[in-house]
């Protein structure tokens, strides 16, 4: 089950670098603004700013969930567990705060949230 609960957690890792890429890199281009629902490259522009550091955020939950995973396999396994499980956790908790500030953003925030929600790590997810 841990070696499950590593391999969600690399998953929702690599998930969160390609969000990261597509808001802090290629926020502008036509793909990514139709992703998330910007209508021109005038409104893209002006929320240019706010993405590239939404993406940054990102990026470092996604750091802290992979580097928790490589603690764990490299045999530091508290240290592991603990970044792989807070960066995770945050994970899931941006993804409720997407769904619960926006109804219509439920996709979004599913496919932000379903890796965090693994059976080895019931917390935060547990029934």
């Amino acid at each position: 089950m841990l070696i499950a609960g590593l391999i969600l957690a690399a998953a929702a890792a690599a998930f969160h670098v390609f969000i990261f890429v597509l808001e802090s890199v290629r926020w502008t281009e036509p793909a990514t603004r139709r992703v998330f629902g910007v209508r021109s490259a005038e409104d893209a522009e002006t929320m240019r700013q706010l993405a590239f550091n939404q993406g940054f955020y990102n990026l470092f939950l996604a750091l802290a969930a992979l580097l928790g995973v490589i603690l764990v396999l490299t045999g530091q396994r508290t240290a592991g567990l603990t970044l792989a499980v807070t960066g995770t956790a945050m994970m899931l908790g941006a993804a409720l705060v997407l769904v619960l500030s926006d109804r219509s953003k439920l996709r979004a925030a599913v496919l932000q949230g379903v890796f965090r929600c693994w059976r080895s790590w019931h917390w935060p997810c547990r029934r």
